[in-house]
């Protein structure tokens, strides 16, 4: 069976695929900004919060206010850094496979 590129069976793994691909966005991003050699005001906030979006993957489906609070602060942090551009568009497409959280 042929299957599209990225996706995969919860058959292979019992892993959420939404949750797989934040953990590769948010490792991506991670090793970018790492790599990144100029400093910037905000880099602690965006590093933090990547840090607590890697531990929301790793401990299952993480809660969507949570990891769209991490989103805003990242995109706060690091929007105006152009380089981290593709890396921050990643995340957010990972954040966007969860859904809306719940409205009030």
């Amino acid at each position: 069976m042929l299957r599209s590129l990225g996706q995969r069976s919860l058959t292979d793994s019992d892993e959420d695929p939404r949750v797989a691909e934040l953990r590769s966005a948010v490792s991506r991003l991670r090793r970018e900004l790492a790599a990144h050699p100029a400093d910037f005001p905000d880099r602690v906030i965006a590093e933090d919060e990547l840090a607590a979006l890697a531990a929301m993957a790793v401990t299952g489906v993480p809660e969507i206010p949570r990891l769209r609070r991490s989103l805003l602060l990242i995109a706060g942090a690091i929007g105006s850094v152009s380089a981290l551009a593709r890396g921050l568009s990643g995340v957010r497409d990972a954040v966007d496979l969860f859904g809306e959280p719940p409205r009030r």
